[in-house]
């Protein structure tokens, strides 16, 4: 691992352990979706992956959760701005979009800290390179874990583009504009595609899913009901998948 040590330039909290994490230093060449490796100085060898959640050429920023006994996370929420942390400049992955053939629809699923690598790519434009319309889904427990959203719809304006935003919270009561439950809920009883105003189809649509696995898993059994394939290297289809676990 080619790390280096960067100051931690910005702390952003969205709520209860859901932070992004912005550091000094130069701006890292990367495709949207890629992750890189923190770890903190004199631990190297307890490194862990995170999204870029920053567009190429901008600050390096990713979006982190607290793990509540793991071996980085509470440690690293620990510091302060100014304070040092170890960063893998070698970017890593391949849920990039030049993977994803052009597609009317383009759905981008995640849960949790799994919206980081569409925030790296809408922050970018490359989604409009492959897509006249995209629907952001952000699944949280919490209504106060709903990240990015403003900013994003603001980008998306500026450029005169359809960007539909719907955020899902199952665990409590979501605010106004919000839908309840969970993502797979909401797509089995069509609340999902009547938000977004968009329909999911085979013909006309591609999602990637970013996430907790167990979500990963149901929505792909939903969407191969649906038609939809596997999107793979050499046979292309109409989703694609990346874990956060």
């Amino acid at each position: 691992m080619s790390f280096e040590a960067r100051r931690i330039a910005d702390w952003k909290t969205w709520g209860p352990g859901l932070r992004t994490l912005r550091l000094d230093g130069p701006a890292l060449d990367f495709q949207p979706g890629q992750f890189v490796r923190l770890a903190l100085p004199g631990a190297p060898d307890i490194a862990r992956s995170y999204s870029l959640s920053s567009a190429p050429g901008q600050p390096t920023e990713t979006f982190l959760v607290e793990v509540p006994g793991g071996a980085l996370t509470p440690k690293l929420f620990q510091l302060g701005i100014g304070d040092t942390v170890l960063l893998d400049t070698v970017p890593q992955g391949h849920f990039v979009l030049e993977r994803v053939a052009p597609t009317r629809d383009l759905w981008l699923v995640g849960t949790g800290t799994g919206l980081g690598p569409y925030v790296s790519m809408l922050r970018s434009g490359e989604v409009w390179e492959r897509a006249e319309t995209v629907v952001v889904v952000h699944g949280v427990r919490e209504r106060g874990h709903l990240a990015y959203g403003e900013e994003l719809q603001a980008l998306a304006e500026e450029a005169g583009r359809d960007l539909r935003w719907i955020g899902v919270v199952s665990r409590e009561a979501p605010q106004a504009g919000a839908l309840a439950g969970r993502l797979t809920d909401a797509l089995e009883s069509g609340a999902l595609e009547a938000a977004a105003g968009v329909s999911l189809s085979a013909e006309a649509s591609h999602v990637l899913l970013c996430g907790n696995p167990g979500m990963i898993r149901d929505l792909r059994a939903l969407l191969e009901a649906r038609g939809l394939a596997r999107n793979r290297p050499r046979k292309p289809g109409q989703f694609t998948s990346e874990k956060y676990w």
